[in-house]
């Protein structure tokens, strides 16, 4: 639950910030956190051995880590100049982990919620800090056993980041849909496409954030969150989208853990792409929209509900759009940006590829639709973890 992104801890190579003017276009730095369930090949079912499949983990760099619960391991890229450098790396620690876990009798899947497997019999991790958010939010501790991926673009400061949090907002439900991976929970369809996204933003202080206009506005909500008792702290905030409140970089929190590298690499481009044409924006002076908080948080519900098979709203003008449509209209939205960066073709390339075979949650239900097992739906997680998009 904390940003522990390699690119947002102090002791990893610094963002690079050049505020030469000439240098102002220069493509954003990005890394990507990524986070799995540990599982029985046998039942399916969540066991809290991640210790087991860290202990045997071999990546040069990445420092993988456990999560909120032990039945949980993340990892997190280097911070990436990149495409081709994140896809690498995003390969060959599922490809890691794959390996460690196998060797200890386990395997890890990339699955926005557990198919299998009481969430709440999952034991919470050691850290003396998981203990106390999981003493504090009670029941609800169970909306933290969900496996996400965040996307931390650099952003040259803190005034800046919170300028493109407020244009990036707009983009939330599109970037759901398209990263939808959670259909089933704890053996159950849940009727969503994201039952992740459900299930987290029960939490006082996660989901869309408030437009903010300002440091000093976002951090007057953040201490209103904190009297109330609502968090215990800072770190707490745990937005859709949140700015570091000690590196240059703000993390994009929403999606779901894509089930195949090359997925988490769409969202990531896309989320790049969209940061990098909002920092033109901001430095053009061009304001960000003013988009009820009401307004996103339904589309958001309506996204994590249908997905990309079905309607995804526009926040900002109302429509209801269909998948192709909300897919086209995410892909043109961060096109400047994608150009810029040089992610263009490949990342139209890898959104065509998730359109043509369903997204991560259209592909569980249809291995679960062959035999009505959920235990297939595991096994086919298992293999597209491991071996990516076919």
């Amino acid at each position: 639950m904390e940003n522990r992104s390699t690119t947002a801890r102090e002791e990893r190579r610094p963002m690079p910030v050049d505020t030469r003017a000439e240098n102002r276009t220069a493509p954003p730095t990005f890394g990507v956190e990524e986070e799995f369930f540990v599982v029985d090949p046998g039942t399916r079912g969540l066991l809290s051995r991640g210790s087991e499949v860290l202990a045997d983990t071999r990546l040069a760099s990445g420092r993988p880590t456990g999560e909120f619960s032990r039945a949980q391991v993340e990892v997190n890229t280097p911070v990436c100049d990149g495409a081709d450098e994140a896809l690498r790396f995003l390969r060959t620690a599922r490809e890691e982990f794959d390996r460690s876990a196998g060797a200890a009798g386990l395997s890890v899947v990339a699955s926005g919620t557990p198919v299998l497997g009481d969430p709440a019999s999952a034991l919470v991790s050691e850290d003396r800090r998981y203990t106390e958010i999981a003493a504090h939010v009670g029941a609800l501790r169970e909306a933290l056993i969900v496996c996400g991926c965040h996307v931390h673009v650099g952003i040259p400061d803190r005034g800046t980041a919170v300028a493109v949090s407020d244009h990036l907002r707009r983009w939330l439900p599109f970037l759901l849909a398209v990263s939808a991976n959670s259909p089933f929970h704890a053996g159950r369809d849940t009727g969503y496409s994201s039952w992740r996204a459900i299930t987290w933003n029960r939490l006082p202080s996660a989901g869309p954030p408030p437009l903010l206009r300002s440091p000093a506005e976002h951090d007057r909500i953040v201490r209103a969150l904190a009297d109330t008792g609502a968090i215990l702290d800072q770190h707490m905030v745990y937005w859709d989208i949140r700015p570091s409140d000690h590196l240059p970089t703000l993390e994009i929190r929403v999606g779901d853990v894509a089930a195949t590298a090359e997925e988490a690499l769409l969202l990531a481009c896309l989320t790049r792409g969209l940061a990098a044409r909002a920092l033109a924006d901001v430095r053009q002076g061009v304001p960000a929209p003013d988009i009820p908080d009401h307004a996103i948080r339904a589309a958001v519900w309506r996204a994590a509900r249908d997905g990309l098979e079905g309607v995804v709203p526009d926040p900002l003008t109302g429509e209801a759009l269909t998948g192709a449509l909300a897919a086209d209209r995410l892909l043109h939205a961060a096109l400047p940006g994608l150009l810029s960066n040089g992610d263009a073709d490949l990342t139209a390339s890898l959104l065509d590829r998730v359109r043509a075979s369903g997204t991560g949650s259209a592909r569980q239900r249809a291995a679960h639709a062959r035999r009505g097992s959920l235990t297939d739906v595991v096994d086919h997680l298992v293999t597209e973890t491991r071996e990516g998009l076919a």
